[in-house]
């Protein structure tokens, strides 16, 4: 597929059709990271990174523990591997 570079103020830009962003599960506003090596460039749909100290201060301290006994008599719904 051949894109074109158009002027965008004192810019230039590349504009991505939908059917190529439905593809990558992109949309308007999202964001991509940009490999640069010679005479190329490589987009990648920046998806959000997690740290785990940031996800458990969401959790909820006074929430009962897990059911344990549940957990390990659960039987396969997928592709698990036992």
């Amino acid at each position: 597929m051949r894109l074109n570079i158009q002027k965008w103020g004192n810019s230039a830009a590349v504009r991505l059709p939908s059917a190529m962003l439905a593809q990558l599960g992109a949309k308007v506003g999202d964001t991509f990271e940009v490999e640069v090596a010679a005479e190329s460039a490589v987009l990648r749909v920046a998806r959000p990174r997690y740290k785990l100290a940031d996800l458990l201060a969401q959790c909820d301290q006074n929430a009962p523990p897990p059911n344990l006994e549940w957990w390990d008599n659960a039987k396969p719904v997928g592709e698990e591997v036992w």
